[in-house]
């Protein structure tokens, strides 16, 4: 999901040449992987921090492997952006799973994230797109979800009742209690497994530059703008039980992203066999964390010093942090996340079409980041079986999410991209320690139990921030688009109001729907409860209904610009090779044709002429 706090555009070309090119019509050129030279760098957005000037070097491009030492640190300094983004997931989760006080269930489902992201990280640096790019718990799989729990069979039973369920559901026994929110995570898990599908066949087949073409900035500006308004209750509910600590987090997370940004922090390293000094932007790269960690250093404080009530029942209470310290002692030290852990998954039809919403918006973010990766990689633009690759293996990456039962599937991450221009790193080998760090992090229990303590004031005044991002980035997309058009105010303004008033009507009034058949009443429920997939489907369909230009509809300056189609000629796309069978896809010819493998012949010729 993009919660960055840049959003990396910037183009390399050649200084003599300007740019031209088609979406998705790759220049069949590629850089030499171990020497690259970036000739001319723009940005908007990372120019500060990207002094890029002709003939300068990436201190580390994609086939490059930096010391041990250094491939660690880098990626824990990774782990640690994406930390903020993935947590928050099982943290939104709780509440509607029924496990808001079962801290070992949520330390449970922290772990298995971590250790899921993790895996997905390696599989998609070494088989898919085989760019340095993270993967982690995505937002647009949380609105299909909230969409799903909300439904009358799902809501969490009074506190002291036997739980019941309907027939389709096996009935929990009051002597487990941990069935009430298995079953439902068994249902998510479902319904993400088999919507998974989708972009696995997506990218195998190669259809992902079809469905695109006709996807632009009116249908994704709502899609993802929805994502983050939908979930203002979830941030109200958090940040309302204590205002005041919500506000701190708010105000040093402001404070170190905006007011600091420029601000670099002198660091010794060691470095030549001599001791140096050099200037990094701490600040820039940390600020949800400093954030987070100074407003839960100030809970710490007032706890104790016994300046927060101690009485439940009082207002600020949840602002202490020894409400959940029993999390971190019950916790098991080592834990091993397995596939079926909760159980086997449960499909039902509605729940799946739900989750089909959350894959397609995952689906049109992960292409833009791809370019970006690339290009702050050191790497050529990617060419189209990468592309298809990466598609598929995010997928898979959602399939296996959904066996271990993380609740959330898997996209690309941002902000992780743009730390790749900042540090002037882009090495494959330090996203794979970085995924490699996530797996071994998420096997320590007591490790991810560390988070529960963290006060509820504190993650909300987190959400407010991320949770606004996530709506910014989706009224972003705008900027492509001439907002002096009436047709396209009329499209925008009735796509993302309705994918508000909809779902607030069905939520308020789930009475209303009954055909006579259970199955379709859910369907029903689900994907008009779902704010981010009415918004999209308005937009798409609207956008290619009512007659509009190009220019118009801001399609043409939206593909170059998120897809990254520049003039920066290469002659070796090596980089995105597999890593392994390459001599075997040589030997066949008819493997080649396939959308998903390296078109080795037509690589061969471009390097000979």
């Amino acid at each position: 999901m993009h919660l960055s706090h840049e959003d990396p555009k910037i183009e390399t070309m050649p200084k003599d040449k300007e740019a031209t090119g088609t979406p998705f019509q790759v220049s069949d050129g590629s850089c030499q992987p171990d020497h690259v030279i970036i000739t001319e760098l723009r940005s908007s957005s990372l120019e500060e921090v990207l002094d890029q000037r002709p003939g300068s070097t990436l201190i580390y491009s994609i086939n490059d492997r930096p010391p041990w030492y250094l491939c660690v640190l880098l990626g824990f300094q990774h782990y640690i952006l994406a930390f903020g983004g993935i947590l928050a997931i099982p943290l939104i989760l709780a509440e509607p799973l029924c496990i808001k006080d079962n801290n070992a269930a949520k330390s449970q489902l922290i772990s298995t994230i971590f250790f899921v992201s993790g895996l997905c990280t390696m599989l998609q640096t070494t088989i898919g797109s085989r760019l340095p790019i993270l993967q982690g718990g995505t937002f647009t799989f949380i609105t299909p979800t909230l969409a799903i729990l909300a439904l009358p069979k799902w809501k969490c039973p009074e506190t002291g009742t036997t739980p019941e369920f309907n027939t389709t559901v096996a009935s929990a026994s009051p002597l487990d209690p941990d069935e009430v929110w298995k079953v439902r995570m068994r249902e998510i898990q479902g319904a993400i497994l088999v919507a998974s599908l989708l972009q696995v066949a997506l990218g195998l087949s190669g259809l992902v530059g079809l469905v695109l073409k006709f996807i632009g900035p009116l249908a994704i500006a709502p899609t993802i703008n929805l994502i983050g308004l939908a979930l203002f209750r979830e941030a109200g509910q958090k940040s309302g039980a204590h205002w005041g600590i919500s506000a701190l987090t708010v105000c040093l997370i402001l404070l170190f992203s905006q007011y600091l940004s420029k601000v670099k922090v002198p660091l010794i390293a060691y470095k030549d066999k001599k001791w140096t000094v050099f200037h990094y932007p701490l600040f820039k790269l940390f600020s949800a964390l400093f954030g987070m960690c100074g407003a839960w250093l100030v809970c710490f404080l007032l706890t104790y010093f016994s300046a927060l009530p101690s009485s439940p029942d009082q207002y600020g209470y949840k602002a202490r942090t020894d409400i959940n310290l029993d999390a971190v002692t019950s916790a098991a030290w080592f834990l091993v996340p397995y596939p079926g852990q909760w159980g086997l998954p449960t499909v039902s039809f509605s729940s799946v079409l739900g989750m089909m919403a959350g894959a397609l918006a995952s689906t049109m973010e992960s292409i833009g980041d791809y370019y970006a990766c690339a290009r702050l990689s050191g790497a050529p633009p990617p060419p189209t079986h990468a592309i298809n690759r990466g598609i598929a293996v995010e997928g898979l990456g959602c399939i296996l999410a959904a066996l271990w039962g993380s609740g959330n599937g898997t996209t690309s991450y941002s902000q992780n991209i743009a730390a790749l221009g900042i540090t002037r790193v882009g090495s494959r080998l330090v996203l794979q320690t970085a995924g490699l760090l996530m797996v071994f992090l998420g096997l320590f229990g007591k490790f991810s139990a560390v988070f529960i303590t963290i006060p509820e004031p504190v993650i909300g005044g987190m959400f407010l921030v991320m949770f606004g991002m996530i709506a910014a980035v989706g009224i972003s997309n705008l900027q492509y688009v001439d907002l002096n058009s009436s047709r396209n105010l009329v499209i925008l303004g009735f796509s993302t109001f309705s994918g508000l008033v909809l779902p607030t009507w069905f939520h308020s009034n789930p009475d209303m729907i009954s055909t006579g058949i259970t199955e379709l009443d859910q369907l029903i429920m689900v994907l008009f409860t779902t704010h981010m997939f009415i918004g999209g489907f308005f937009g798409f369909v609207l956008d290619n209904t009512i007659p509009g230009t190009d220019e118009e509809r801001g399609i043409k300056s939206w593909r170059v610009t998120v897809h990254g189609v520049n003039t920066a000629y290469f002659s070796d796309q090596s980089c995105y090779n597999l890593p392994f069978c390459m001599n075997f896809i040589h030997r066949f010819s008819i493997l080649q044709r396939l959308p998903f493998l390296p078109h080795i012949q037509s690589q061969d010729q471009e390097t000979h002429h």
